[in-house]
């Protein structure tokens, strides 16, 4: 745990952490009574995080039955890929040429999801790319809008959910991440930035059928 943080911030840290590893899902609660045995914390202090993950769009109360992982509509994918056209895109086209360790991390989260793609763990496959996609705003070099992002990436993890066929919805993307990364490391900043801007936009298509799919069924 994080040294400085209270108690209600680390957990919240964890409960969001859960979320982008795929371990909660949407609609499943986040039962107090089980929160205070797994973190040996007071009822105030889980209710705290449990506040502070709604305030970050992560969960919500539902009357009758407590605190949930929240789901996402399309008004909310629309809105999430507006904040990552205006991160994403600006970080690549800002970049200063990539550096060793930068390039570095973002290989090392390409190849962990191609090794998940190969043990077919399509969920750990998704939580790479999109930690992929958090080293592309870590080119901005701010602290802030790195936090920021991330729970951004909570909320795209909760909206991938939507996709009754993961293997289908993830396997498009991971040859794209590589060539955004090459461009990137080969200094083509318009080129990565085209990719990227069609890839948004694919990805935003992709999402919003899945979701207008589902809530037909």
């Amino acid at each position: 745990m994080n040294i400085g943080l209270s108690l209600a911030d680390q957990i919240t840290l964890e409960l969001r952490a859960d979320i982008i590893g795929g371990g909660l899902l949407p609609g499943m609660a986040l039962v107090e009574n089980d929160l205070v045995s797994a973190y040996s914390a007071s009822r105030n202090t889980i209710r705290e995080a449990l506040h502070r993950l709604g305030q970050e769009g992560l969960a919500r109360y539902v009357r009758n039955k407590g605190v949930m992982v929240r789901r996402l509509d399309s008004d909310d994918v629309r809105d999430l890929f507006k904040v990552r056209r205006t991160l994403e895109l600006q970080a690549i086209m800002n970049s200063q040429p990539l550096a060793t360790y930068r390039s570095d991390r973002m290989l090392d989260a390409l190849d962990a999801a191609e090794l998940a793609r190969e043990r077919e763990d399509w969920r750990v496959v998704g939580t790479h790319s999109l930690a992929f996609h958090q080293h592309i705003v870590g080119l901005l070099g701010s602290p802030l809008l790195d936090d920021f992002f991330t729970n951004v990436v909570a909320q795209l993890r909760l909206a991938f959910f939507c996709a009754p066929d993961e293997p289908r919805f993830q396997a498009p993307w991971l040859a794209r991440d590589r060539q955004i990364h090459d461009w990137l490391a080969e200094g083509n900043k318009h080129g990565a930035h085209e990719a990227m801007s069609v890839y948004l936009d694919d990805s935003e298509q992709m999402l919003l059928h899945l979701l207008s799919s589902t809530s037909k069924n």
